[in-house]
């Protein structure tokens, strides 16, 4: 049967509950993977001891000791600095992500129990007309 010969009630009930949860649900995903690139978590953690901002002391020609110590505790400490500040950026990104899955799910529970609160809010103003 085409859509064009349903009833429109039928077709407002297969709007309302097969075409718009589809859409929200690509949304959502969308949503989840942006959040995931914008603070590049992947990336992240794939590179979580690498130095901050490529910060990196070259240790010289030859051997000379002093110069040698201070360009190996410079470079550790710029590769704690890193893991420390990528620490940071990947716990912020997935607070976001699990702040987004909330909302995603309550945005698409509330969407699908739109129509019984709507149902329910029309019975309680006849209630308050009539009382």
């Amino acid at each position: 049967m085409s859509a064009y010969r349903q009833n429109i009630f039928l077709q407002m009930i297969f709007w309302h509950f097969f075409e718009v949860p589809k859409e929200i649900l690509k949304a959502w995903r969308n949503f989840l993977l942006f959040n995931l690139h914008y603070f590049s978590i992947p990336l992240l953690l794939k590179t979580f001891f690498s130095p901050w901002k490529r910060y990196q002391e070259y240790y010289g020609r030859g051997f000379n000791l002093g110069r040698f110590l201070e360009a190996f505790f410079a470079n550790l400490i710029f590769r704690i600095l890193g893991a420390i500040m990528r620490t940071f950026l990947i716990i912020i990104g997935l607070l976001i992500e699990v702040i987004l899955v909330i909302v995603g799910l309550l945005a698409f529970l509330g969407w699908l129990i739109l129509p019984v609160i709507l149902i329910i809010i029309f019975i309680l103003g006849f209630r308050m007309l009539f009382i």
